[in-house]
């Protein structure tokens, strides 16, 4: 490989660099379905429990610190119910999630309930 090549091929991979999404991780934040975002957006911690596990089919999210809801990709929901189905906790409930963001939506890694 000539130094021209190894040089353009150097430049191209430190430009893609930023296109690759870094984990992020959002602490001790309102696990919200979709169905009710707009109803307890006020006040999140008032949203029972039962009320998320009915709704579970129309997808969960968070509510980050500026108001803004943001989906959670398949995986996300899986483990967002089944962290869900696992609680004792009767409303109020808040996550820690790791996962990476693209627009509305958070791929998920981990959710764990606080």
């Amino acid at each position: 490989m000539s130094k021209r090549s190894l040089l353009t091929a150097v430049m191209l991979s430190l430009l893609a660099l930023p296109a690759i999404a870094a984990a992020e991780t959002w602490k001790n934040v309102p696990l919200i379905d979709h169905n009710c975002v707009n109803k307890v957006k006020a006040d999140p911690d008032k949203h029972p429990t039962s009320c998320l596990l009915r709704c579970a089919k129309s997808g969960y999210g968070v509510l980050t610190s500026d108001g803004t809801w943001v989906k959670f990709d398949a995986k996300g929901n899986e483990e967002a119910l089944a962290a869900l189905k696992a609680t004792t906790k009767t409303s109020g409930i808040r996550v820690t999630v790791e996962g990476e963001r693209s627009g509305d939506m958070i791929k998920v890694q981990t959710v764990t309930i606080d």
